[in-house]
């Protein structure tokens, strides 16, 4: 079957998705989002062989890392779409490859992409992009997350390296106008590239509930002072609930190692 080409923005804005093959995970611990995140950095705040800063290759907007695939909104300048995600996409496969001895793709073979040439339109990109971890079921709250591009509006996590025309989205709506629609949930008919829906995994608020009424923990983070033994059952408790690992370690703060491997025990 033919590709289709893909459809040319006039603003030269684009709302792109790059996915793990296979839906696989491309973040295994923090170090990874980490690199992501510098990888996107260099191409805004390019430097030559003698660390001379050169003009950026792109711009964006917003981004969210994912456990499984990565969203951005990012503006062409001195290089075309393909170019740049091929880029990012190359760079990192080549720290995931070697890290994990990984051989093979790691992500699917063409990314997706979305034209943007309207102001509502980024708007509607900017709220959806954020919220995405809460649709995914990972957090509650959009400031919760912490891989996403919204900590650069706030400015709460200060060790977050400037990647986004923050300044240039501000210009045209308040911070706390953004503050206020991106904290406002999409409704189910603004709902843009919808690649990835978490299905089978319960809702965030009836896991909370769950641990809340079943253990009586206030808060899922005091999970971690918990004895080893105690502490697994309630992790395997939440997992037969229907909460899936990341989202028990968004909630918990607890490595997914230790909640992949207390399932992996309980079924020797």
């Amino acid at each position: 079957m033919t590709r289709q080409p893909r459809q040319q923005s006039q603003t030269g804005i684009y709302h792109v998705m790059l996915r793990g093959v296979n839906r696989q995970h491309i973040f295994e611990d923090e170090d990874d989002y980490s690199k992501f995140i510098f990888i996107l950095h260099d191409l805004v705040s390019p430097k030559d062989e003698l660390k001379r800063p050169l003009p950026p290759r792109c711009t964006f907007y917003s981004y969210c890392l994912m456990p499984n695939h990565v969203h951005l909104l990012i503006q062409e300048t001195e290089e075309k779409l393909p170019r740049i995600v091929k880029q990012i996409a190359s760079r990192y496969a080549m720290y995931y490859n070697s890290k994990y001895d990984h051989f093979g793709h790691l992500f699917q073979d063409r990314f997706k992409s979305e034209p943007v040439d309207t102001y509502s339109y980024f708007l509607t990109l900017i709220r959806y992009i954020h919220q995405n971890p809460i649709a995914g079921n990972l957090c509650r709250r959009v400031e919760d997350y912490s891989w996403s591009s919204w900590h650069e509006f706030t400015k709460s996590h200060y060790q977050t390296p400037a990647i986004c025309a923050v300044s240039t989205v501000l210009g045209r709506i308040p911070l706390e106008e953004l503050s206020e629609q991106v904290n406002t949930p999409l409704s189910k008919a603004q709902q843009v590239l919808e690649f990835d829906r978490y299905r089978g995994i319960a809702p965030v608020e009836a896991v909370v509930d769950f641990l809340k009424s079943a253990y009586n923990l206030e808060d899922p983070k005091d999970l971690q002072s918990y004895p080893k033994n105690k502490r697994n059952e309630i992790i395997l408790a939440a997992l037969d609930f229907g909460a899936g690992i990341n989202q028990l370690y968004y909630l918990t703060n607890i490595s997914r190692y230790i909640i992949s491997h207390a399932r992996a025990r309980s079924k020797n």
